[in-house]
């Protein structure tokens, strides 16, 4: 029990005290009920003083406890931590390969740094003994009884860590040495594996004594005992020391490990708590000048019992101002449906009086004639109890003058002192002014979307004339090159060839308008786009032809740079290729200065990252124009932001939605020593 149960306790003999003297005043003269009750109030106070000292010990002996189980738990904590680290240690030599001879000084080196260790062995998976390491801190472990007589143990670990492929502990056994003692120990088998394949074992046989003493002795030995020990209470090793104190705590915990499980044990002695802990004997000084304090006081109770009744009335009466004042109506109705009360916002609220309307029944004076069927059957239900309480519920009302409004009911049960039901209570809201904000609210929500219909249109328009612009441009160049060579009258077959290549582009030109109407109706209705697994090569040969038409336009030399082995972008083709076409077509453009003289386009596709498989596929854009300002970088993506007389000022934030909807983020910077990179990246296609 904690000092808040001793609270508690006292408050609850406080009222008892009370009680008592109530009920000494109702059936004693006021001298003998005086002098029982301050009998009683003495008893009561050396009770108090006895169940306080009582419970200090208590709660002292109960914060030695946690404490010792804090301690039992940071412990098996530290224990696995050191452990963990021991196996990094080991797995850090398999990273080369195995040989005798650089491998027997690292493991001395280990076992020197850690006393715990008896052997390391190394084992190869027919689980014959390639090379082996005794501690050089003790003699060999095995002298007396030889290894091949205690292998099974750590057999049956290897054959768990190859299952596990990790590490993994065995179960402890006893091991008698050469001075006629013996020591408990446990093997530790760690697989090791090079390329995914079992190449050999490597197992570490721990001493347990030793495993207490080096990981625990010198934190958590001080002052208690610590011991591994066996489920019925045999204990396997023992390490620490124990203070002469009379009362001894004990904490055991579980150590979970890979393969096996050892239960830790802590046993601390402490010393018996004091009489009257410092925090305890204020708290019983305070209560019993309390006890004191009340015991006087109660020649003055007479007056207090008139101030408590003033109260009261007070307390009424604010009550009552309160409910008068609500805008709530209030209505309170007994098991048979009679109105018992209600408050002047409720008759305000109907236009009928309170006295109108207590004692009535069902049908109700604010019922509307129409509904009183219903209202009725809806009564009875509600006074059976079929209703859950405090459910809410629409209905109409009639005023007095026959005007109808809609109002929410809201009723719980009332429950009595004795806990017993004896009707229901009400809550009557008026809800005509939330039904008129709503309608307004309904009408302006549909000229909202209304404008936003005619938004999206306009949308819709402004992004197909600045998509249609590059392939009809090639349409009509297509065209007008076709015609040059039709009016020569000296066609040769090869020019006709050229035609046909001319019309055959004019198609593809043609269908890939057709497939930008469709994505840009798709981009504007805000649908999923149908996306494909889709070659980098691909998307920079689709639009390569249109790149050529403008290059040779600009006299730009476009190069193509595709690393090999790329594997397929995820995307929606038709969008992503407008993307590349935008960018080139914007570096190519900021080439187009008297001042630029090397005018050089380079496309790039590699992968984002290094080292990461699926981080994506980069495709980057590199122009040697001027580059970008400060002032033009900060709204370079604001839609119909643009620096050329022609533009509309779509182009780029069109392509970083188109790129943000493939989860990637369009970004540029400045190219060194002049020039501007813009890069994106695509996610890989998984199967």
């Amino acid at each position: 029990m904690t000092l808040i149960g001793a609270i508690r306790l006292m408050s609850g003999w406080h009222r008892l005290i009370k009680q008592v003297r109530s009920k000494l005043d109702e059936s004693l003269p006021w001298g003998s009920g005086r002098r029982s009750l301050w009998t009683a109030l003495i008893g009561l106070v050396l009770a108090v003083l006895v169940t306080l000292v009582w419970l200090a010990g208590r709660y002292e002996a109960s914060q030695v406890q946690a404490e010792l189980e804090h301690d039992t738990a940071n412990a098996v904590s530290d224990l696995r931590g050191s452990l963990s680290r021991q196996v990094q240690a080991l797995q850090a030599l398999q990273s080369e390969p195995f040989a005798p001879a650089e491998w027997q000084p690292k493991i001395l080196e280990l076992l020197r740094d850690n006393r715990d260790w008896l052997r390391v062995e190394w084992r190869d998976t027919s689980w014959q003994l390639q090379a082996f390491a005794d501690s050089p801190l003790r003699g060999p472990v095995f002298e007396r009884m030889a290894r091949s007589e205690v292998l099974n143990e750590a057999n049956q670990a290897c054959q768990r860590a190859k299952r596990l492929n990790g590490p993994a502990f065995s179960s402890t056994y006893f091991l008698p040495r050469s001075d006629g003692l013996g020591i408990e120990v446990m093997e530790l088998c760690l697989p090791v594996t090079q390329t995914g394949e079992l190449m050999a074992y490597m197992v570490v046989t721990y001493s347990l004594q030793e495993l207490l003493t080096e990981r625990l002795g010198p934190t958590f030995g001080r002052n208690n005992e610590l011991s591994f020990v066996e489920p019925d209470g045999t204990r396997l090793a023992i390490a620490g020391t124990q203070r002469g104190e009379q009362r001894v705590f004990t904490s055991q915990q579980l150590v979970d490990l890979p393969g096996n499980t050892l239960l830790l044990r802590m046993d601390g002695r402490r010393g018996k708590p004091d009489l009257f802990p410092n925090v305890l004997t204020a708290l019983v000084t305070g209560m019993s000048m309390a006890l004191i304090t009340v015991m006087v006081l109660l020649t003055k109770d007479a007056r207090r019992r008139q101030k408590a009744e003033s109260d009261l009335a007070e307390a009424l009466a604010f009550r009552k101002a309160m409910e008068d004042s609500l805008v709530t109506g209030l209505r309170a109705r007994d098991l048979q449906g009679c109105i018992t009360y209600v408050n002047p916002a409720f008759c305000q609220m109907v236009g009928w009086e309170a006295e109108a309307l207590i004692g009535k029944n069902a049908p109700m004076p604010y019922w509307p004639p129409e509904m009183v069927d219903e209202y009725q059957q809806r009564q009875a239900i509600r006074m059976a109890g079929n209703v859950p309480p405090r459910e809410g519920f629409e209905s109409v009302f009639m005023r007095q003058d026959g005007e109808r409004f809609p109002v929410l009911i809201i009723e719980a049960p009332l429950i009595s002192v004795q806990g017993e039901q004896t009707g229901w209570m009400g809550a009557v809201i008026d809800i005509s002014e939330q039904r008129r904000i709503e309608e307004l609210s309904r009408a302006s929500q549909e000229r909202l979307q209304a404008t936003a219909r005619l938004a999206t249109v306009g949308e819709m328009a402004s992004l197909l004339s600045h998509e249609l612009n590059q392939p009809l441009a090639a349409i009509a160049s297509y065209a007008n090159g076709s015609l040059n060579l039709l009016q020569d009258p000296q066609a040769v077959p090869q020019t006709l060839d050229d035609v046909h290549m001319a019309l055959r582009r004019i198609a593809e030109q043609a269908e890939r308008a057709g497939r930008v109407i469709n994505s840009v109706h798709d981009f504007v209705r805000r649908r999923d786009q149908s996306r494909e697994p889709v070659q980098p090569q691909a998307l920079l040969d689709a639009v390569a032809p249109l790149m050529n038409l403008q290059a040779r336009k600009l006299q730009v030399r476009v190069h193509m740079r595709v690393a090999a082995g790329l594997p397929p972008v995820w995307c929606d083709r038709t969008m992503v290729e407008q993307v590349l076409l935008n960018l080139a077509r914007n570096g190519m453009q900021a080439m187009d200065v008297p001042q630029c003289r090397d005018r050089v386009l380079v496309l790039q596709v590699q992968r984002a990252g290094p080292h990461a498989e699926d981080a994506g596929v980069e495709f980057t854009v590199t122009d040697l124009g001027e580059g970008i300002g400060p002032e033009v970088a900060a709204q370079l993506f604001n839609p119909f932001f643009t620096t050329k007389a022609e533009g509309m000022g779509l182009g780029l934030s069109l392509c970083r939605t188109v790129i943000e909807q493939h989860g990637g983020q369009l970004e540029f910077e400045a190219q060194t020593p002049k020039g501007t990179v813009f890069r994106f990246t695509l996610p890989v296609a998984t199967a």
